[in-house]
């Protein structure tokens, strides 16, 4: 069995009165906190003990019982009457950052004596323990009772004494089927939250290898992300080779065009005063509308590959590794939407990541060299046009590829996302990948296919250059419909795009 933790966020209602008895007990949190690093600070061997032993020797040390009437650092210099449930909480808060801060200071002693061993300079400087405590109150069980879908009853320090106060609850319910853990008093702003995680279990099917290595059955379903029309293509395929279903998700054009609208926008503004205040942030409510929309996009894109991948009993969701990818030169509406829509990949790799997982899949990334550039049949290079040109050369963008060496044609994001789910079982079976063109022929210049400079760099994923491309260096497909597959459904849910 496999675990899987998210996290529950929820609004609390309460009155004006009430958010300084919250702020007055989370500045008590911090300060026991505090209080419990110096004692670890103190007696640094209670970190060799599991968390349930260390607990108990700092109540041990603090804490003033009929059996321990004078502990040798009492907890009631801090504050008194500090109920059990708050002492332990704050207690985990601070081994855990105590731990932290041990372990990097550790490593910076390891990597000093490596350096001077060497005879060379060490300019590092050494971690120091925390300044300032800004840690969120955790609520163990007997810090608050009667929980419902609409309201919560909580124990909190107002500043004068330990009440309880009821306040309503708004957002997301609670599921049936999930083990709650402790909830969080989280500030954001003037706003409280209750934060709460939760925790499934469900049956795993395996680590990666063990699935493609023992199963031929095994399907997989494989993304090629993109900035242009189609945000992503996946592919269902089975460790064999079979190709089941594909689906393509759209509305890249119209999302690049609403972020590039509100950044010429800001630039307009700017260059209105030609002055942008130091530590001040311009043009808060466009670049607030840019980064929701961005967020938006990136869930619903994550959520449908998912659900793709549900639909057709997939185990394993394997990206491209896009790490190295940077915008080109141009104007600075071009620049900065080019730049986002990389950052918008990387959202929708992580979000998919967890959402894949909390269904039972497990993600992996692969080896972005040249997946636009190979043919997913004989992996000879393949000429990338647009219709109604001619199938030669590699148009940058283009959406159609054919491969002259086996007569396949069809959609290009969807060749690419085939040799992506290609190099996930290649590398868990061992297979002996046939020879890249790339490396084994230089082409000449008049081909129009470009050699990426990194071509012999086997140690990191290349750069953009040797990946996809487009007028924007980056391979996208605007036309669907091709002979490599059946027309699919598109995304489930219309981008809601606020134009003003």
């Amino acid at each position: 069995m496999a675990k899987a933790t998210t996290t529950i966020k929820q609004v609390l209602n309460y009155g004006p009165e009430h958010a300084a008895w919250f702020a007055a007990n989370q500045t008590l949190f911090n300060q026991v906190c505090a209080f419990y690093f110096d004692v670890i600070q103190a007696h640094v061997k209670i970190l060799d003990l599991s968390n349930k032993e260390a607990l108990t020797a700092l109540e041990k040390l603090t804490h003033i019982t009929q059996r321990n009437p004078a502990p040798v650092m009492p907890l009631d210099e801090v504050a008194e009457d500090i109920p059990a449930m708050f002492r332990r909480a704050a207690i985990h808060a601070a081994l855990g950052s105590a731990r932290s801060f041990f372990s990097h200071l550790a490593r910076w002693q390891k990597a000093k004596e490596k350096a001077e061993a060497k005879g060379k300079k060490f300019h590092e400087r050494p971690p120091v323990p925390p300044r300032t405590w800004n840690k969120s109150a955790s609520l163990y069980a007997g810090m608050w009772k009667e929980r419902s879908d609409s309201s919560i009853v909580l124990k909190v320090w107002t500043g004068t004494c330990w009440s309880w106060m009821k306040v309503r609850i708004t957002g997301r319910e609670l599921p049936i089927d999930a083990e709650l853990g402790s909830p969080q008093l989280i500030r954001k702003g003037n706003q409280w939250y209750l934060h709460t995680p939760i925790e499934r279990q469900f049956k795993s099917s395996g680590k990666i290898e063990k699935q493609v290595t023992t199963n031929k059955q095994t399907k997989i379903c494989s993304v090629d992300l993109n900035i242009n029309e189609n945000i992503a293509v996946c592919t269902i395929r089975t460790v064999e080779g079979s190709i089941l279903a594909t689906t393509f998700i759209h509305g890249g054009q119209r999302v690049n065009g609403f972020r590039k609208k509100l950044l010429g926008r800001i630039a307009r503004n700017r260059h209105k005063t030609g002055i942008i205040a130091e530590n001040e942030q311009d043009n808060v409510h466009l670049w607030n509308t840019i980064r929701h929309v961005d967020e938006q996009v990136a869930h619903l894109v994550s959520n449908r590959i998912v659900q793709f991948a549900k639909q057709h009993e997939a185990t394993v969701l394997v990206f491209e590794h896009l790490g190295n990818l940077k915008p080109t030169k141009g104007k600075y509406s071009k620049r900065g939407n080019e730049k986002r829509a990389f950052w918008m990949k990387g959202r929708i790799f992580r979000y998919a990541k967890y959402k894949a997982y909390h269904a039972g899949i497990l993600t992996s990334r692969v080896n972005p060299r040249n997946t636009s550039r190979e043919c997913a049949r004989c992996h000879s290079l393949v000429a990338r046009y647009t219709e109604g040109q001619p199938a030669e050369g590699y148009t940058y963008g283009a959406p159609l590829v054919a491969c002259h060496q086996c007569g396949m044609r069809g959609n290009a994001d969807r060749n690419a996302s085939l040799v992506i789910g290609q190099r996930l079982t290649q590398r868990y079976q061992k297979q002996e990948k046939p020879p890249t063109p790339l490396l084994a022929k230089r082409e000449p210049k008049g081909s129009g296919v470009g050699i990426p400079q990194d071509a012999k760099n086997r140690n990191r994923p290349s750069l953009r250059s040797a990946r996809h491309g487009d007028s924007n260096e980056h391979g996208t497909a605007q036309a669907t419909g091709m002979r490599m597959v059946e027309p699919v459904s598109d995304i489930a849910h219309q981008l809601r795009l606020p134009l003003e």
